[in-house]
């Protein structure tokens, strides 16, 4: 145990809890002298002692194994190194507890767990004890933490609270309440232009809380009136706006199309470089970096060329309905008018790379006529010329293959354009012959239905007739029946009364008119003199009969 330093537990300093020890380093605590008493430090080889789970807020500590001879002044002695002591409740079975003023004190008195006391120089059983330290619950220690959490809740919400109020939008100023004075002022306000927005609200909100009545109504109307006046203001600024955003898109497209230019112009520079009249005079790295160049003019070019036809499409998408036909033939016309650029961007490539294609046969014409003219040259000489002539070969071979796939390509544009014409030109014979097809389904439409309805007449006059002389016949058979019953004869009204208990539609002038146009079944008599003459219908059918 040489070179190692012991530790006091009660030295001046030591925070809340212990300062860490690694678990390799042994702990060795010495002996504390007190003035009556003296503390031995446990053996190191012996487990450490069960201790319970801290309590929250603990300030308080369970003391056991104290001599039966040990004093509060001892306990006081002892434990008073540690930190302030609030109070100590001791028991007749030889242990105490002690609440201390501070948390942190509590972790050094823990360290005096262990130890052995022995009162003065005495080795009376009574006078020695082993101490047991460890955490204690109580209700002080318990309610003094919860308060204490209480307080830190109580700041952060109010904290929180502040930080919402900071960083909350400032409420709108409080409207003012109608008066005449207000009304007034209000009213010259609405006519402001730069206080418009804050009188309208102001006015929406008089308006929302009831507060026209009689009296103010043409102060409100005046009001309203001068709301409406900002209109025309405020079109014509909507006006001036369309016209500035407008006239920035002309700018736009002008600045476009004049970039544009200038790209054909490079581009067109580039294709007479590439001419073998030109092209033969260039050296093996120009020529590599006139093409690199050229190829990166043309995707920019091509990329220029669709954002701008993307802002025409934009355009055109923007266009009313009347001009959409318009527009359609305008398009057709650009797609072949771009077709034919295409197709003469591709003729174009293709001459250059058949130049390109004539300067390479040249060069290896040039290469074997020198190869044959010297023949005694070294090894290497030929090894050297050997590997061009077979590079300019591999050359030669992929020139021709791209030449051979540009002129499949323009064949293919070709055949699209002509099988485009001729799509468009079916496609006009199809509008006109369905146009001309509508017009005749139209006419023969017309007169189905003029041959529905006279025949739907006809055929409702022949059933009206029909019915009315089945309903006349059925009549004439219940009348005569009702008559035949009553054979003094009845008035009019009475068979009509009759009549309507079986069809409640029939009145008198219907039955009336039956009777009259069957003279030969019914008669009609007058009865009774002077107020009291009255009209009776009789039946007479039989007495034809009697009579023959």
């Amino acid at each position: 145990m040489t070179g190692i330093a012991p530790i006091n537990p009660l030295m001046p300093g030591l925070g809340l809890a212990p300062p860490p020890v690694s678990q390799d380093v042994p702990v060795v605590k010495e002996i504390i002298h007190c003035k009556s008493c003296t503390l031995f430090p446990p053996n190191p080889n012996l487990p450490p002692p069960a201790m319970r789970e801290r309590p929250p807020g603990c300030k308080t500590v369970f003391v056991g194994g104290l001599p039966e001879n040990a004093t509060e002044q001892l306990i006081m002695e002892v434990f008073g190194q540690c930190g302030e002591i609030a109070a100590i409740r001791k028991s007749k079975k030889n242990f105490c507890h002690i609440r201390f003023a501070e948390e942190f004190t509590v972790d050094k008195a823990l360290m005096l767990s262990g130890y052995r006391v022995r009162v003065g120089s005495s080795t009376d059983k009574k006078d020695s004890g082993r101490l047991h330290v460890d955490f204690a619950e109580a209700r002080d220690d318990l309610y003094e933490w919860e308060c204490r959490q209480r307080m830190l809740a109580r700041e952060e919400r109010h904290r929180r609270k502040m930080e919402e109020d900071r960083l909350r939008p400032p409420s709108p100023p409080p409207i003012v309440h109608y008066s005449e004075h207000e009304c007034s002022e209000l009213g010259d306000k609405i006519k402001d232009d730069n206080k418009f927005p804050e009188s309208v609200r102001v006015l929406l909100t008089w308006l929302e809380r009831g507060e026209v009545n009689r009296r103010n109504a043409n102060n409100f109307y005046s009001m309203i009136q001068s709301s409406n006046s900002h209109i025309r203001r405020l079109m014509s600024e909507k006006s001036q706006h369309e016209k500035e955003m407008e006239e920035a898109k002309d700018k736009f497209k002008t600045a476009m199309a004049a970039i544009l230019a200038q790209f054909e112009q490079i581009v067109s520079v580039f294709h007479a470089a590439s001419k073998q009249k030109a092209w033969d005079h260039f050296s093996k790295a120009q020529r590599k970096n006139l093409d690199m160049w050229r190829k990166q003019v043309e995707e920019v070019r091509n990329m220029h060329n669709e954002q701008l036809m993307g802002i025409r499409g934009e355009e055109e998408m923007e266009m009313s309905d009347d001009d959409m036909d318009d527009s359609s033939a305008t398009n057709s016309k650009d797609s072949e008018d771009l077709g034919v650029s295409q197709a003469e961007a591709l003729k174009e490539e293709n001459d250059s790379l058949r130049c390109q294609l004539d300067a390479y046969r040249n060069e290896v014409d040039l290469l074997k006529q020198e190869q044959g003219k010297n023949q005694p040259i070294s090894s290497e000489e030929d090894g050297t010329h050997s590997q061009q002539l077979s590079f300019l070969q591999q050359a030669l071979q992929g020139m021709q293959k791209q030449l051979l796939r540009m002129r499949d390509d323009l064949k293919e544009r070709e055949a699209e354009l002509e099988k485009s014409t001729d799509d468009k030109q079916q496609l006009k014979n199809q509008i006109h012959n369905l146009k001309a097809g509508l017009h005749n389904l139209q006419t023969t439409h017309t007169l189905q239905v003029r041959i529905t309805t006279n025949t739907s007449i006809v055929t409702w006059c022949s059933c009206s007739c029909a019915a009315q002389q089945a309903l006349s016949l059925h009549f004439d058979r219940i009348i005569s029946t009702f008559l035949n019953v009553h054979p003094f004869g009845a008035s009019i009204e009475y068979i009509c009364s009759y009549l309507q208990r079986l069809d409640s539609k029939i009145n008198p002038g219907e039955v009336e008119a039956l009777l009259s146009r069957l003279p030969c079944t019914f008669r009609q008599e007058l009865t009774g003199v002077g107020a009291s003459l009255e009209k009776r219908w009789n039946f007479c059918g039989f007495q034809g009969i009697k009579n023959t």
